[in-house]
């Protein structure tokens, strides 16, 4: 898995860091599983480095059959 690492402020929560990186919360859930070993920590201390993934952008729900990707 490439990526980039990121090294906690303290205060830090999964869906803050989530939101720095990746500009939305919500990917919180690639960030824990890409860091099995701190998977209980709910309010990070400063220092903790986390991996963080690359993750493809996902394509838009609403965009017209003939611009969705894939094969037809």
């Amino acid at each position: 898995m490439q990526g980039k690492t990121y090294s906690t402020i303290q205060g830090d929560t999964w869906d803050m860091i989530a939101y720095r990186m990746y500009g939305n919360e919500y990917l919180m859930t690639e960030l824990i599983d890409a860091n099995p070993k701190h998977r209980n920590i709910v309010v990070f201390s400063a220092g903790t480095l986390i991996a963080v993934p690359e993750i493809a952008d996902p394509e838009p729900d609403n965009l017209p059959p003939w611009k969705r990707g894939g094969s037809s």
